[in-house]
């Protein structure tokens, strides 16, 4: 059973671990280099679920600031206009 990844969640690495079938140390490498950013609460590392797409596919993350940046111009077309 595969568990979709939800872009604004918080995963431990433990999770992260699960979601994309990696070892503790794979995922603390991708963390030391830079790969996969994160935040370090309390000596743990929290992820967001937008770094992992991001690592999955760059390409999925450049597609939805290009829409995000389209809807955002025509709304702004559309209060100019007022």
């Amino acid at each position: 059973m595969s568990e979709e990844i939800k872009e604004h969640a918080v995963y431990t690495t433990s999770e992260v671990m699960g979601l994309l079938k990696l070892s503790e140390s794979t995922v603390k490498r991708l963390l030391k280099r830079g790969i996969l950013r994160a935040n370090k609460i309390g000596g743990q590392y929290r992820i967001l679920g937008k770094e992992l797409l991001h690592l999955i596919s760059p390409e999925l993350e450049k597609k939805s600031i290009k829409t995000y940046l389209k809807i955002k111009k025509r709304a702004v077309d559309v209060i100019n206009k007022w």
